[in-house]
């Protein structure tokens, strides 16, 4: 049963409230209004919902009760840290996801232009500034919660929505692919990073050997957070060669366990580390990168 209210505004002018009540066994299985500044778009509301009502399960549908973005993004966290722990840029992108405005669009009203409109926003001087490839991330890690909200949770989530989005874009000309870098620091640049080390281990002999790291890190091409994995149980003298657990890749770095060889320099450094615990560069990530 449909009915359509009117009502007068302050300023004298009329509104059209249209309310759908669907009744079932004589109990009201269904209820929805919108409101309307003509009476002829009310009617033919009504008329579209009806038809819409009407079909197989769409009432189910109607009933429930969707999830937000931010609801979607909490639960994959909390779902996939019981599996693996999620690298911190990843975690750091889906929690700026969910605190914008996308994190408050609901699970069937997003779709492919919310999502371009929300990429060209991140480009845009409110959204950040980023550059393409930037919001071609956050992308990606949105998409990696919206590929199994539908199928693991039931979600109603457009299974297209984000394939579709990043054509829309490539179209408009944005690309979104990160570059290569191909730039290194210049000798002069590292000169004066290292004398800047140097002066605060000269100040400070407890803080962290910043010169050794850096050197390491250079001469053995490996992220900080590898090389604080590394124990003296992995190391192979011998064969000039380390094992860095949980290597990143584009996949699965949990269990990527990878040896990778180490140049004279890179072994020269190790063997200047004392061998006090167990891990050959015993310092936090975190604070390495603070």
């Amino acid at each position: 049963m449909a009915t359509i209210r009117v009502r007068k505004r302050t300023n004298g002018s009329s509104s059209y409230t249209a309310q759908i009540r669907l009744i079932r066994d004589g109990a009201q299985v269904y209820q929805e209004s919108q409101t309307f500044t003509r009476k002829q778009t009310a009617q033919a509301w009504i008329r579209k919902r009806e038809a819409e009502l009407d079909q197989p399960g769409a009432i189910e549908r109607a009933n429930r009760e969707g999830a937000t973005v931010k609801e979607m993004i909490e639960r994959y966290v909390l779902e996939m840290e019981k599996a693996r722990a999620l690298g911190k840029t990843k975690l750091a992108t889906l929690k700026a996801i969910s605190e914008s405005y996308l994190g408050q669009i609901n699970d069937q009203d997003l779709n492919c232009q919310i999502l371009v409109e929300y990429a060209v926003w991140r480009m845009g001087p409110e959204g950040g500034g980023v550059l393409p490839q930037t919001a071609g991330n956050d992308l990606a890690h949105l998409g990696a919660v919206l590929s199994i909200a539908r199928p693991a949770w039931g979600y109603q989530v457009d299974p297209h929505a984000m394939g579709d989005a990043r054509k829309v874009l490539r179209k408009l000309g944005y690309n979104m692919r990160s570059r290569e870098r191909d730039r290194r620091p210049t000798l002069d640049e590292l000169d004066k990073l290292l004398t800047h080390f140097q002066g605060i281990l000269a100040y400070r002999p407890s803080s962290i050997n910043m010169l050794k790291m850096t050197a390491f890190a250079l001469f053995s091409t490996r992220r900080q957070e590898e090389i604080t994995r590394i124990k003296w149980s992995d190391l192979d003298e011998a064969g000039n060669r380390v094992l860095v657990r949980d290597m990143k890749n584009p996949g699965q770095k949990l269990g990527n366990d990878v040896w990778c060889h180490l140049p004279p320099e890179a072994m020269a450094i190790i063997q200047t580390m004392p061998k006090a615990v167990e891990e050959i560069f015993p310092y936090n990530a975190e604070s390495i990168s603070a």
